[in-house]
């Protein structure tokens, strides 16, 4: 007799059949249940502070008012996905109602994070899939055995592996996420399968665009931009050119903002963090080494936008110090690798994006597309060295190794 059909992963069932917790109802974990919940899924918000999901609920209301009133949804349509999300207080995750998937977006802590999940693993069924949302952090280290932090001290100096790690998996929305087309889909070691597969479907199902990453320091998109922030900082702080003059070479090789303006809107702390998350799980790799220059700014309060002065000074949200040097921008850009910060950027984009996939963690095509839709540059790292050439990509290298020894720009052994 023939053999019956695998039946779809209960992660593709209607969406009215299958319910999604969000755990964290900032600004990401809010939009990620607007997100759920505008494809027909009920949504259970989770916070533990008193009244932060109510919060975010209304939040939610005043958003969909607004593109009510701009005709971009009907009443009718905007009350159906407010309807289908319900605010849940619970510092205890046992508490939370049996669902198909959960996705957790709570601040980035590992310890934090540990801990929700061995609560979510002892609670929910045992087929529901359990995501984490953490833009940094590895997929093994939240599941498997530690020896620190609050989770170990409860259990008596160890906090044990999850008995389940193949439930378990990274789904990295971006900021904004109603708004953010690309979902990196992280596979942990044991991750399983089936429910990689699923998942991509569901946020494809979503509207969103998939792309499969493993659980490499930084996935795909904030380990290979760091050189866009890294080499402008390092330019800048040996003196070579301005940040201003910077990003405005960077905006002329079709970069929606340059590097400095960029870190300025992030928040100068939030993109350091990362990157200091990045270097340490690479083992303090000096490709991926923050500079002291950026640590400075940070020490100084200097955070950007949010607190008025950052690489530039706020008034009213806009620069009133960004002048750049047109002429020297136009000098620059097409002269010698050390000098030229559009030659320099993008020979260490190429050589970040040939090497992760070199070490197979990620596709050429997926890298290309998190490039595009993750960070909006023009290109992706191997659309760039089709331009280049790899000759061109290695001695540039090759040179800036020369100049600055130690490791930095070594080249991948792909090119």
């Amino acid at each position: 007799m023939p053999e019956s059909p695998t039946p779809p992963h209960a992660l593709l069932s209607p969406p009215d059949q299958t319910a999604v917790a969000v755990i964290g109802a900032g600004a990401m974990g809010a939009g990620i249940a607007q997100v759920a919940a505008q494809a027909g899924h009920p949504v259970i918000l989770v916070d533990a502070q008193p009244e932060a999901a109510e919060r975010a609920v209304a939040g939610l209301r005043a958003t969909f008012d607004k593109l009510v009133a701009k005709g971009k949804v009907t009443r009718e349509d905007a009350d159906a996905t407010l309807g289908r999300v319900t605010p849940h207080t619970t510092a205890d995750m046992r508490t939370i109602p049996a669902v198909v998937l959960v996705i957790e977006a709570v601040v980035e802590h590992l310890d934090v994070k540990r801990a929700i999940f061995r609560q979510l693993e002892s609670a929910q069924p045992s087929t529901t899939v359990l995501a984490t949302n953490t833009s940094s952090l590895s997929i093994d280290d939240i599941v498997g055995e530690a020896g620190f932090g609050h989770d170990a001290a409860l259990h008596g100096g160890t906090s044990p592996a999850m008995a389940h790690p193949e439930r378990v998996l990274g789904l990295h929305f971006f900021n904004p996420p109603p708004l953010m087309r690309l979902v990196e889909v992280i596979t942990g070691a044991d991750s399983g399968a089936d429910v990689l597969d699923a998942a991509s479907e569901l946020v494809r199902r979503w509207g969103k665009m998939p792309v499969r990453c493993t659980s490499t320091p930084g996935f795909i998109v904030n380990r290979v931009a760091r050189p866009f922030y890294g080499e402008a900082q390092r330019m800048v702080a040996e003196g070579l050119v301005d940040p201003a003059t910077v990003d405005l070479a960077l905006r002329g090789a079709g970069f929606r903002m340059g590097p400095f303006e960029l870190t300025d809107l992030i928040g100068q702390d939030v993109n350091l963090a990362v990157g200091e998350s990045v270097w340490r799980q690479t083992g303090e790799d000096p490709r991926y080494a923050p500079t002291d220059w950026q640590r400075d700014l940070v020490r100084e309060g200097r955070l950007g936008r949010k607190t008025g002065r950052g690489v530039f000074e706020y008034a009213d949200g806009r620069p009133v110090d960004a002048e750049p040097d047109a002429a020297l921008a136009e000098q620059l850009v097409g002269g010698p690798v050390q000098t030229d910060p559009v030659a320099r950027t993008l020979a260490m984009l190429v050589n970040e994006g040939v090497d992760l996939v070199h070490r197979g963690e990620a596709s050429a095509e997926d890298v290309d597309t998190a490039m595009t839709l993750g960070t909006n540059y023009p290109h992706g790292p191997f659309a760039w060295l089709e331009q280049i050439g790899a000759d061109t990509v290695r001695r540039q290298l090759a040179e800036l190794d020369e100049l600055y020894p130690g490791g930095r720009y070594r080249p991948s052994e792909a090119l």
